[in-house]
C-alpha cells in the first residue's frame, strides 16, 4: 500500500495520489490560479442531486473559487484515500475521506475555524499529458 493510505502501491496509483496531493496543498494555500489548472474546462459537477440549480460547470467553479479565497481566511486540508479505481471510460476515480478545518469570518462572532468531514470522490480524466479534475473539486 502506498504509505499512509487503502491505495495499492503502483506507479499508476502513485501518480493519481501524487496529483491529488497537488489539489491538496493548492487547497490549504487557497491558490485559486493552481486550483482552477488542476480543473479541467469541461468540469461539471451536479452535487449529487437531480436539480439543476446545484450544478457547478467550470465558470461556476471560477466564480467559487474567487467567493472562497475572500471568505476563507485559512485552511487546513487532510485526505485519507480510501481508494483508485480506473474507470472503463478512461476516468479515474478518487475515494478519500476529507477533514477540512477552514477559518471564515462570520458576521456575529468574527474570525472562526470550522470543520468539515466527510467521504468524497474526486473525478479524474487525463488531458495536457497529465490529469484534471473534471468533477468533485
Amino acid at each position: 500500500m502506498i504509505p499512509n493510505t487503502r491505495v495499492e502501491d503502483t506507479r499508476e496509483n502513485r501518480e493519481v495520489v501524487e496529483f491529488v496531493e497537488k489539489y491538496r496543498e493548492a487547497v490549504e494555500a487557497r491558490n485559486v490560479p493552481i486550483l482552477l489548472s488542476l480543473a479541467s474546462v469541461n468540469y461539471f459537477d451536479d452535487m449529487g442531486t437531480p436539480a439543476g440549480e446545484d450544478d457547478v460547470d467550470y465558470d461556476a467553479l471560477k466564480a467559487g473559487l474567487a467567493r472562497m479565497h475572500e471568505e476563507v481566511l485559512g485552511a487546513r486540508y487532510q485526505i485519507s484515500y480510501r481508494a483508485v479505481s480506473f474507470a472503463a471510460d478512461q476516468h479515474v476515480l478518487v475515494d478519500m475521506l476529507y477533514t477540512g478545518w477552514f477559518r471564515v469570518n462570520t458576521p456575529s462572532n468574527g474570525a472562526q475555524w470550522k470543520r468539515r468531514l466527510e467521504p468524497h470522490r474526486i473525478i479524474l480524466a487525463r488531458e495536457d499529458k497529465g490529469y484534471k479534475i473534471i468533477s468533485g473539486m
